[in-house]
């Protein structure tokens, strides 16, 4: 059995973080992005990542709006999220994009893992997996994978104005290796969080479980933080689009 402080941690954790994301998405319908998918990326991301997202999305996010690109355009001005946003918030911000498929992502492949337990199984658990966690990591990566190209498309296309073709190749290369950093973090995470608990407390957390979830949030940061020096370095050879 988890402690109860682990718990009340865990609850506390989850709630402040949903909370977070309502409140983006609540102030993102009456005002949108002007790219389209940072609709999704800054409430879904504020799932893992609580205040501090829903503070960046504030002082940086509110600058990128739809109104504020007409706004530029209009006055013949360039729009305040590209002049008063500072380079590693861009960087940031690029992770972001890439980070909310995976979480859509994982989120979706834990769900169906724990309710229909037999995709473990198709996805190698007691075949190649002794430990179901690492069958249910492949689903994870196969969904956040074509979650994360799917909202890289849907960045790159708008911008470049390019074909279907066109758009998922730049899609490919724009994240294909994001993607695979933040999983690294992401799994690296999950695993030692897993260890600790199995180690401590006599066994694993479960998708039904705050401790699950909680350790998830730390997971996705883990995954913020290993993506991040390659962003950079997309982005700044103009591989990948400034967010």
């Amino acid at each position: 059995m988890f402690p109860s402080w682990l718990h009340i941690v865990s609850l506390l954790s989850l709630a402040v973080a949903a909370g977070c994301a309502l409140a983006i998405a609540a102030d993102v319908f009456p005002h949108p992005q002007r790219m389209a998918i940072m609709n999704i990326v800054w409430p879904v991301t504020a799932l893992f990542g609580g205040v501090v997202i829903l503070w960046a999305y504030f002082r940086y996010g509110r600058l990128a709006t739809l109104a504020a690109a007409k706004h530029a355009d209009e006055e013949g001005e360039d729009m305040p999220g590209k002049i008063e946003t500072p380079f590693p918030v861009i960087v940031g911000k690029g992770a972001l994009h890439c980070g909310a498929g995976c979480m859509i992502g994982d989120i979706i492949a834990e769900g169906l893992a724990f309710f229909v337990p037999a995709i473990a199984i198709i996805f190698g658990y007691q075949t190649i997996f002794s430990e179901k966690m690492y069958a249910v990591w492949v689903l994870d990566f196969i969904f956040a994978f074509g979650l994360g190209i799917v909202f890289q498309y849907f960045a790159i296309v708008p911008m470049r104005g390019l074909g279907v073709r066109e758009g998922i190749y730049e899609a490919l290369k724009a994240d294909t290796l994001s993607l695979i950093c933040w999983q690294i973090g992401m799994y690296g995470a999950m695993f030692v969080a897993q260890t600790i608990f199995k180690a401590h407390f006599g066994r694993v957390s479960e998708a039904d479980m705050p401790e699950f979830w909680f350790a998830m949030q730390l997971a996705m940061i883990a995954g913020f933080v290993t993506s991040y020096p390659v962003n950079w370095w997309l982005i700044r050879s103009g591989i990948k689009e400034k967010m």
